[in-house]
């Protein structure tokens, strides 16, 4: 884990950004991962103890707070200010006790909840991912996606639930339990975006008919009364219908837009596609043009192939990628007036 300031360090798990993540240093001895969730162990760095401490609440490290020691009886997070019992009656003997008990989808479901799910019959994980499985209804025969998400904001999924939007997946149903939040949602037939672009880039008309097809989906996110921030626009989450539809997928690291916020309270999003002020690096908090930065970096990877770094979108279509990826998310496109930009370049 000990690297050259110069350099980023990820999660083995997830691939997150670990520098990014607020409060990480190298020379902790140990970090639970903001993306996923799971606990690092830093093999360069001895620790005063044997036992890494967490709080129960917000799963802060309690091993790094100043003044904290395991004799104290109980201790008050200095992140949360929740009181945590100190028992070493209480403790996961191995990492993979805690990972198996922290990662168990159908911890604290209830009894009603699991009668629910086990109507659907697993068939399958999509992409080798452990927490997206194909399932099938055993009364209907009809096929759905399950998915096990740890890192959610669940009252929009619930809003999602009561007001479905156009162009994205229904959700069928949502299961809380201590762990994760269990989704049931629309199965769509298609191919995603990073699919399609294993095989060659696309052609100017077609990559931006597909970006102003999202930007449709975006404004109707971005013009709620309470404003939906996706904060993971990338091809992996874009998805195209046999038909032809594009859908906009994935709302697990999405967020309510706050225009008193000054700063995100976790930095997520993917490497490349994360505009600046989602991992920390802005003038204010992700807002709707966070959402635009990411279209931006993607309209030139689904012409050229590479971000814009490695090789540009020749021509006037450049200019108004430049501006959607504009370091000042203040100069960049609204979705609507992106639409409208991208039409003037097609006339």
């Amino acid at each position: 884990m000990i690297i050259d300031d110069n350099e980023y360090e990820y999660c083995p798990n997830c691939d997150a950004n670990l520098t990014l993540q607020k409060g990480y240093r190298n020379d902790l001895p140990y970090w639970i991962c903001k993306g996923c969730g799971q606990m690092l162990v830093n093999p360069e760095v001895d620790g005063d103890s044997d036992i890494a401490w967490f709080c129960d609440r917000c799963e802060a490290m309690l091993n790094v707070q100043p003044g904290f020691n395991e004799e104290c009886g109980e201790w008050i997070c200095s992140e949360c200010g929740f009181v945590n019992k100190i028992d070493v009656s209480e403790l996961y003997y191995s990492d993979d006790e805690y990972r198996a008990d922290a990662t168990d989808p159908y911890k604290g479901l209830t009894d009603e909840d699991v009668l629910a799910l086990s109507e659907y019959e697993d068939e399958g994980v999509i992409a080798d991912r452990a927490d997206v499985i194909y399932v099938r209804h055993r009364g209907t025969g009809e096929r759905f996606i399950q998915k096990l998400l740890y890192t959610y904001d669940e009252s929009i999924y619930e809003y999602l639930f009561d007001h479905p939007i156009s162009h994205m997946p229904h959700i069928i149903g949502l299961f809380k339990g201590t762990n994760c939040l269990i989704v049931i949602e629309e199965f769509i037939h298609g191919i995603t975006l990073e699919e399609m672009l294993t095989d060659a880039v696309l052609g100017v008309e077609q990559a931006v008919h597909i970006v102003k097809s999202i930007c449709l989906i975006l404004d109707e996110l971005h013009s709620l009364p309470r404003p939906i921030i996706h904060r993971d626009v990338k091809p992996a989450n874009i998805m195209l219908t046999d038909d032809g539809e594009v859908i906009l997928l994935d709302m697990n690291v999405a967020k309510w837009h706050d225009p008193d916020e000054t700063d995100d309270t976790r930095y997520l999003g993917t490497q490349y596609y994360a505009a600046p002020e989602q991992v920390g690096y802005g003038l204010s908090a992700s807002s709707a043009k966070t959402d635009i930065y990411a279209v931006g970096m993607m309209l030139n990877v689904m012409i050229t192939g590479s971000f814009p770094k490695e090789k540009r979108v020749e021509g006037k279509l450049w200019d108004i990628i430049e501006r959607c990826i504009s370091l000042d998310a203040d100069k960049r496109y609204t979705a609507r007036e992106l639409i409208e930009a991208l039409d003037g370049y097609l006339r």
